[in-house]
């Protein structure tokens, strides 16, 4: 079974979330990480077959990144 990391974080500048998995690929954006994250499992397997790829029996693992700005 494929395993595809899924990175998430927060964009400042555009105010949003971005998750991104440069293997699928897929690049996607959203207000909140909820919907992004039904987005992104919806859109992975179309992207899968897309790009040639078994898309069927795969598991998503989320990551989320952070920074932290301190004085």
């Amino acid at each position: 079974m494929d395993e595809y990391i899924v990175t998430i974080a927060f964009d400042d500048e555009a105010q949003k979330w971005y998750a991104q998995n440069d293997d699928i690929p897929i690049l996607l954006e959203d207000w909140s990480i909820d919907a992004l994250m039904k987005r992104v499992k919806l859109a992975v397997p179309e992207m899968l077959e897309a790009n040639n790829m078994p898309h069927t029996g795969f598991h998503l693992i989320f990551r989320m990144e952070t920074e932290a700005v301190m004085a």
